[in-house]
Order: C-alpha cells, then structure tokens, then sequence
C-alpha cells in the first residue's frame, strides 16, 4: 500500500517501523471545538493554566488508549472541522515512538481497510486490538516527486493493489492515470459480462442493417420506429470515420455494404483507419468488450423513452 502523504514528522517522530500495528481511525488527536463560532475570554493566567492543563489531560487520554491496543501506526483521515492532531498530540505519540500519516481522504478509507484487513475507529473507545491491521514494514521512502509512505508484507491482504504512476510533468501524470482507468474498466467489463465483439463501428453497423430488414416486414407505425432506431445507429461509424479524417458517406456506404452481404459473411467488417478502409476487425485485433456497446443502446433507448413520456413544457421564472 502506497500514500502520497509524508509521515507526520514535526515533532520527532519516526518514519520507519517495522512489524507495524496499523490503526486506520476517523477522530482527531486534537481538542474539540463546538459547533458555532464563539470567542473564549480569558482574564487572568490561573485559567490560561487549567485550560492547558484540560487540553494536556484530553490529549493524553486518547494516547494512552491508542498504547492500549498496542498500535504503533496510525492512519488519520483528513477532518475539515479541526486539525487531525494537535502539536501537544504528535509530541506525544512521537514519544512513544507511534508513526502518524494524516490527512487521509474520505473517500480512501473503504479502500485502505480492505487492503490493510483492518476496520475504520470513528472514537477512542472503539480502539482495540481486532481492528488493526497488520504488516512487515512501514515505511517513508524519498523519490524524486517528493516522500512517500510504503506498507509491504501486509499479513492479511484484500484483493486490491495501490500503482504507483511517476511522470516528468503533470500532463504525462494526468494521461498515464486516464490510460489506466480506461484499461481497469475494460477488464470490469469482461468481468461482468464475459463477451467480446468486434470494434471499428462493425457492431452498430449489422445491427442497423438487420433491423432495417426487419422493418421491411412490418407495417404503419412500427415499421417507421424500427427504421428510425437503425438510422441511429449509423451515427457510430459514420461519426468513427469523420474523427479519423477519413470522408464518411464514402467509408460508411463501404461498411454498409459489406455488412448487407448474402450470409452475413462480412458481419465483422469494420472501419480500419490505419488503411483507411474498411477490414475484419477480429483479423486486425481491433476488439471491445459486449457490455459497452449493451450500457451505451440502453441508456440511449432510455433517454428517448424519457423524453418521448414529456407532454407539454411549462414556463417558470
């Protein structure tokens, strides 16, 4: 497991430990503030040392229940109500030798504790041994984009793996993790729906043929339906020729042709754009998952169902 965040180090503390006891809590190491904005007067040095002292007394409390549990790890998530933890609580938990990575991410959390085998702690007194995770190393390591905190030898590991993507600038950075996305989605695809078919606008194309026929054999209003649904498929690879440059009535009459041959032997032609023509796609590779192309008429058929159901449009202001 791999975080962009620096383990907390202000005020001393350790950046490396081994056979670590990870604890992934959601409160703060810090004092609590109320809910509404006020102001605090304070009169005379007598109160400056209780509250001090309150603070210290609070602060230590947490401490001592995180030592409870043994954890010398803790991972923070990030609080936008107060600091994560206080300068007093890294002083402490520097002391007892506890390594603290805050400022985690909400929406990371799920994540982390299916990796670590270990459960979110929303309060101090929920902390116990069970909870934790637990790992061979922990430990923050310098690359030449700024420090990193790496956990390895996870005892209990879930299915999930953290990448590491380095790049000389952020545009390089920003493509490489658009690239990767797009390959995890297409392996879910598959996943979900275990088919693949061809690609270069060949699918769009044949069932836009096959229903045009199918329209022929029907009458009134259900024959002019059908047509219109296969005329809205052709704008798949008529739109696939136009971004590539190529001119798209020639490219699409071709694709149309070929997939109205006697037996459907041409069924998997489809627009290849390193030749400029139209090929097999399974012979060139060029292959998409089933699931796609099933999300994509879906949604598009619901759409128009939806806006077909709208009666009249009212004005407001």
């Amino acid at each position: 497991l791999v975080f962009n965040q620096e383990a907390s180090k202000g005020a001393g503390g350790p950046t490396r430990i081994e056979n670590p006891r990870i604890a992934l809590v959601q409160f703060q190491i810090s004092p609590p503030k109320t809910d509404m904005e006020n102001q605090l007067v304070v009169g005379n040095q007598q109160e400056i040392d209780r509250i001090a002292r309150d603070e210290k007394k609070y602060i230590l409390n947490i401490v001592k229940k995180i030592l409870k549990c043994k954890c010398n790890v803790i991972l923070l998530q990030k609080s936008i109500l107060r600091d994560a933890v206080n300068i007093l609580g890294a002083h402490y938990l520097a002391k007892k030798n506890i390594m603290v990575i805050k400022d985690i991410e909400r929406d990371e959390m799920s994540f982390i504790a299916r990796s670590l085998g270990c459960k979110p702690v929303a309060s101090p007194d929920h902390l116990t041994e069970d909870k934790l995770g637990f790992a061979q190393l922990a430990e923050e390591v310098y690359t030449s984009g700024g420090r990193i905190v790496k956990i390895t030898g996870v005892a209990n590991p879930g299915k999930t793996v953290s990448i590491l993507v380095r790049g000389s600038n952020n545009l390089v950075l920003e493509e490489a993790e658009r690239s990767l996305h797009d390959a995890l989605c297409v392996v879910r695809s598959l996943v979900k729906e275990r088919s693949i078919i061809a690609g270069g606008g060949a699918p769009e194309t044949q069932v836009s043929v096959q229903l045009a026929k199918y329209a022929e054999t029907l009458g009134g209003l259900d024959a002019y339906c059908v047509q219109a649904f296969a005329d809205a498929l052709e704008v798949i690879p008529y739109t696939l020729a136009e971004n590539a440059g190529l001119n798209p009535i020639k490219i699409f009459t071709k694709l149309r042709k070929a997939h109205s041959a006697a037996n459907n032997a041409q069924k998997d032609f489809g627009i290849d754009i390193k030749k400029g023509d139209i090929s097999d796609m399974y012979k060139n590779d060029v292959i998409q998952p089933l699931l796609v192309n099933l999300n994509a008429i879906n949604l598009a058929t619901e759409f128009v169902r939806m806006i077909l159901k709208v009666d009249d449009i009212i004005t407001t202001r």
